[in-house]
């Protein structure tokens, strides 16, 4: 599945940061998550277009497992370690849904089934999936669904919200953080370098150098660093280069001094979903029977990554959203106007009988 997963990511991550020149952050896992619960709620070839687009079908089994093992830090961790995720689910309360799909999201991903007054108030529900993404990110992420994103139209969204803080296996000393430089795009910058030196993971492959230093609760982190300008190398690598250079690593004495950094990137998966083939469930023609009778589609999808990297450790929180609208809406109610004579009628419901009956031509005139 490692190999599926970074065919996956590669192919978004190029999608979604196009420009090598540019600093940008995502979670391939919230996305992952996401689209994990999106073909749980979905049937047919809308479900098959996300599968294909996953390159592994969420209904195998080791899916799910790999998602559960990966929101869980090693035995062994530290206290330091923080580790939440959250999937949900959240609905109008006036949605009626089958009882199976939600069953399968609780039982399967361990989703949250919550309800939120999208229809008759829109602002109180985006208020509301914003509050528990910002709890769950312990505020990295204050507002995932910025406003116009939920309307009286919008009427369910899955949510994915992830948060993780851990300290570095091999200490970077910040006594031993110099400034230095580092070339970026637009000419040479001021930069705080940290240093390690320690036995630590390290490649020199394909053109690029690449070094692994552990993180506590199971998590490796892996600095690429290519020969070429990255705005040449990036282009030209494909995910089974990359695999080939993660899986390269043998460990040996080490210096590093790595910049310490804070990179976010936010936006709408639209297009690059639709780039990956996730066509259909943005269309009348999707089919999310398994959730719903009524005929749903996904109104956009968001996601947002902060990443934050120190002498401390790694600290970072992501969120996606996928938003979902009737692709014909709660029935409005029939506006009638009495503004002309009519009949009126006054029957008993249990027996039928009527008690009054009369006609109105002039409302006005006394009795």
């Amino acid at each position: 599945m490692v190999n599926t997963e970074l065919r996956f990511l590669w192919w978004l991550h190029r999608r979604l940061a196009p420009d090598p020149r540019e600093n940008h952050c995502w979670s391939p896992y919230s996305v992952t998550a996401t689209l994990g619960l999106l073909a749980e709620t979905t049937r047919g070839r809308t479900r098959a277009e996300v599968v294909e687009a996953l390159g592994m079908d969420p209904a195998d089994p080791e899916f799910v497992e790999s998602l559960n093992a990966a929101a869980s830090p090693e035995a062994e961790s530290p206290d330091s370690v923080a580790l939440a995720i959250a999937n949900r689910l959240w609905t109008d309360e006036r949605l009626p849904l089958e009882t199976d799909s939600p069953a399968a999201l609780e039982q399967r991903f361990g989703a949250g089934i919550h309800t939120a007054p999208f229809r008759d108030a829109p602002e109180r529900a985006r208020e509301r999936i914003n509050q528990d993404v910002a709890d769950v990110t312990r505020q990295l992420i204050p507002e995932l669904v910025k406003p116009g994103a939920v309307n009286s139209e919008t009427v369910a969204a899955l949510v994915n919200a992830l948060y993780l803080k851990a300290p570095w296996q091999e200490v970077f000393d910040p006594n031993e953080t110099r400034t230095g430089s580092f070339r970026t795009p637009d000419g040479e910058l001021p930069v705080s370098l940290m240093r390690v030196s320690a036995r630590l993971g390290y490649a020199h492959h394909h053109g690029w150098q690449v070094v692994r230093a552990g993180v506590a609760g199971g998590f490796d982190a892996f600095v690429l660093l290519p020969d070429a300008e990255l705005a040449t190398a990036e282009p030209a690598l494909d995910h089974a280069t990359l695999l080939r250079l993660l899986e390269a690593v043998e460990q040996c004495p080490v210096e590093l001094r790595l910049p310490r950094f804070a990179v976010a990137g936010s936006g709408e998966l639209d297009e690059p979903l639709a780039a990956l083939g996730v066509r259909r469930a943005f269309t009348p023609a999707a089919d999310f029977a398994p959730l719903t009778p009524r005929p749903l589609r996904i109104s956009t999808a968001l996601h947002e990554a902060v990443l934050r990297v120190d002498e401390h450790g790694v600290e970072g929180a992501a969120a996606t959203a996928v938003m979902m609208r009737l692709t014909s809406l709660f029935d409005d109610p029939v506006r009638i106007r009495v503004d002309r004579p009519f009949l009126f009628l006054l029957r008993h419901r249990q027996s039928g009988f009527v008690h009054f009956l009369a006609r109105i031509t002039d409302p006005g005139r006394p009795a």
